[in-house]
């Protein structure tokens, strides 16, 4: 596999956002050198947050998983990391990544898990917007998830947002979610231009929360 990264492609990418609580974050690719910052991220998730993500009791990350995790190729398998600046040390606190089905090239699997104490800021939203415009940046144009199908919390928000639910297996719901690939309306908003020329390594440097799928003059898609 050879690695679309280096200091110069990471760099470019690297950017600081501010969520909507004023929280700072840092948000660049992932690198194989945060397979311990995975692993201990991993550690302050509760039981139930990391069932929820794997759908399976894990206690940790084994270094096959780590390797899987880290050492990716930034166009068939992208992730981000999100680094806490205002904590001790800079820790890791959430990941977004697709995996590209090799069936389905314009499909991809996604994820996104955010530790415990960042959930519901708005970081996980934020997370997955800057990966849904680098998926489109190389050509994906639908998200496909799976989700726990006692998580009605989570199945609501997809369903609002227009994603296509179906039951894939007992307890397990596929979620496929289309991405704005062709939506003129979307690409005029400033969040999507911002979050595209991210994914691209043209900038910005500095992002504030908001809503990449929210239509133009909404308040919420500003950065």
């Amino acid at each position: 596999m050879t690695l679309a990264t280096g200091p110069d492609f990471v760099e470019r990418r690297t950017i600081e956002a501010h969520l909507a609580d004023g929280t700072r974050v840092r948000i660049r690719p992932i690198e194989p050198g945060d397979k311990q910052t995975l692993a201990d991220g991993f550690a302050r998730m509760s039981p139930e947050s990391r069932y929820r993500r794997f759908m399976s009791p894990i206690d940790e990350l084994t270094p096959d998983m780590l390797r899987h995790l880290t050492e990716v190729d930034h166009v068939d398998h992208f992730a981000w990391v999100a680094f806490a600046l205002d904590e001790p040390g800079e820790p890791g606190v959430g990941v977004a990544r697709y995996v590209r089905l090799a069936d389905e090239p314009a499909v991809a699997e996604a994820a996104v898990t955010v530790i415990d104490e960042l959930q519901g800021r708005g970081l996980g939203t934020l997370l997955l917007q800057a990966l849904g415009a680098v998926a489109i940046e190389n050509g994906i144009e639908r998200f496909r998830g799976y989700v726990l199908e006692d998580n009605r919390r989570m199945r609501q928000i997809l369903e609002e947002s227009g994603a296509i639910v179906a039951h894939d297996a007992p307890g397990v719901v596929r979620v496929d979610v289309p991405l704005p690939v062709a939506d003129a309306a979307i690409k005029e908003t400033e969040a999507y231009r911002a979050l595209r020329a991210l994914a691209r390594g043209e900038g910005p440097r500095l992002l504030r929360w908001g809503a990449l799928w929210s239509p133009p003059g909404d308040p919420a898609g500003q950065v």
